[in-house]
């Protein structure tokens, strides 16, 4: 996806970070101003965020302050450090951030304000339905989900025999993903229509969606909606697509979303629908795509599937199974996490305190101050990560069990892999997201051969996007896909 001035979108999500930081005289760490007054380094960051915060690494070590367009944020690039600032999480709190900005992208009033006396309570064992044993029948309505898009948009099998190529089908994989995982998850939480088991709409949905997407990084900047064109037009029509009326009417509704009841439930289901595929899509894709593009990977994965289930008829119980205790494809899935996510987790102080960060070092923090993490060059580190652009599908299994032990400086990390955010405020669908795109995976690699279209060059990531999750690939890539020979023509549910 294009954005507008997505080259550059740090220059305006500096400008929402209104919150000034500073550390002690005492210590002070290195400040790096750059020649621009106001501006600073705000070019530079938001060209590539990871090959700068590398470059200033190198120069000035493991913590320093950036200005970025008027304002400090200053980095803590050890992942040794994390610890120290993960589990203070009453001292050092992301809520007054998100408080802020979430309401303004997606057009609902603040919910953690004395005009929602108890909201932020219920928001939060809400999403105890996301976990647990209640991920259980969220995740059988997902397969089921699935298993519907798949079989009546992919699995005709005279249609692909009739298609003129030998039973092979092309598609743009980026848009193959989007297309199955946006309807596939709708259906799973906000269910179906009254007399039909799929919305009619879902495809105009899905292109609004995607234009509101393509600003969102502008929103979160905090830039005014009404500059950006059609947008606010756009994020009306999502917010009304849950209008009680129609959502009244709508069958095998998520108790996730039955739950969340207030005054502004419309916009609040409109972000629920962006916080569940917004990251979702292109993490699906990153990891189908690293598993087409690599066929050993592929053969590897497709075998331990092979080996837990009979290919002929499968049962969600068998699925589960293989889901909980076989690791070669949550070890895929975590690579390709690792290769793509680049989000920032950003702390602001609630008050003043000594934040120890080494043995012999700590910084004073007063209350306002912000401290971000950024776990993209954790990622990248080559002292942990052997090569670590290079895309290893095996690299988080260790003797057939989950491998959990990376070192920095000859010390083992507590944090070595944050795709999700960290502490009390990681996000709370991560496991039914990790389930989500494990089961498109399952489906996708029983049903059909792939291949890459030959000629292409490899997909790079594109970073307008750097700080904000999942980056999505800089160009879609085009694939085909045939009915695998031993493809399964029944399903036990």
């Amino acid at each position: 996806m294009c954005f507008f001035l997505s080259t550059y979108p740090f220059i305006y999500l500096s400008i929402y970070l209104s919150i000034y930081l500073c550390i002690s005289p005492v210590q002070p760490p290195p400040l790096i101003k750059g020649w621009i007054p106001y501006i600073g380094k705000a070019l530079e960051f938001g060209k590539d965020a990871h090959k700068f915060l590398e470059e200033y690494k190198k120069k000035h070590g493991d913590i320093f302050t950036v200005l970025i367009a008027g304002k400090y944020m200053t980095f803590i690039m050890n992942p040794l450090m994390y610890p120290n600032i993960i589990k203070r999480g009453k001292q050092l709190d992301f809520h007054e951030f998100s408080n802020q900005v979430a309401p303004r992208t997606f057009g609902y009033p603040p919910v953690f304000s004395s005009k929602f006396p108890g909201m932020p309570d219920q928001i939060k064992r809400s999403f105890h339905l996301l976990q647990g044993d209640n991920l259980t029948p969220l995740s059988k309505s997902m397969m089921g989900n699935l298993l519907l898009v798949f079989k009546q948009d992919h699995l005709d099998k005279r249609q692909m025999e009739d298609s003129g190529e030998g039973g092979w089908r092309t598609d743009s994989m980026c848009e193959f993903c989007s297309k199955v995982m946006f309807e596939a998850t709708f259906l799973t939480l906000y269910g179906k229509p009254a007399s039909k088991r799929r919305h009619s709409s879902m495809e105009t949905l899905r292109e609004d969606f995607i234009e509101f997407d393509k600003k969102f990084p502008l929103l979160i900047a905090r830039i005014p909606i009404w500059l950006l064109g059609r947008t606010k037009a756009i994020r009306e029509k999502l917010i009304n697509y849950f209008l009680p009326q129609r959502v009244s009417c709508w069958s095998n509704t998520s108790q996730f979303i039955t739950r969340r009841v207030d005054p502004s439930s419309c916009a609040h289901h409109f972000a629920i629908l962006w916080a569940s595929v917004g990251n979702t899509i292109p993490a699906t894709f990153w990891a189908m795509y690293h598993l087409v593009s690599h066929p050993e990977a592929l053969e590897a994965v497709r075998q331990e599937i092979h080996k837990v289930l009979n290919v002929h008829v499968f049962t969600l119980k068998q699925l589960f199974t293989w889901r909980q205790t076989h690791t070669p494809v949550e070890s895929a899935v975590n690579e390709s996490l690792r290769h793509s996510s680049s989000s920032m987790n950003i702390r602001v102080a609630q008050e003043d305190f000594s934040l120890p960060l080494e043995a012999e070092q700590s910084v004073a923090v007063r209350k306002g101050d912000i401290i971000t993490l950024y776990p993209r060059s954790m990622h990248m580190d080559p002292e942990i990560y052997d090569q670590p652009e290079m895309y290893r599908y095996d690299r988080f299994v260790q003797d057939g069990r989950q491998k959990t032990d990376f070192y920095k400086d000859g010390q083992r990390l507590k944090y070595y892999c944050m795709p999700f955010g960290s502490g009390a405020t990681m996000c709370p669908g991560r496991y039914f997201a990790i389930n989500e795109i494990k089961q498109f995976l399952f489906l996708l690699l029983l049903h059909f051969d792939l291949q890459l279209v030959e000629g292409q060059p490899k997909v790079t990531l594109d970073t307008s996007r750097a700080g904000l999750g999942i980056l999505l690939p800089a160009k879609d890539v085009r694939f085909r896909y045939r009915l695998h020979s031993c493809c399964p023509t029944e399903h036990a549910q």
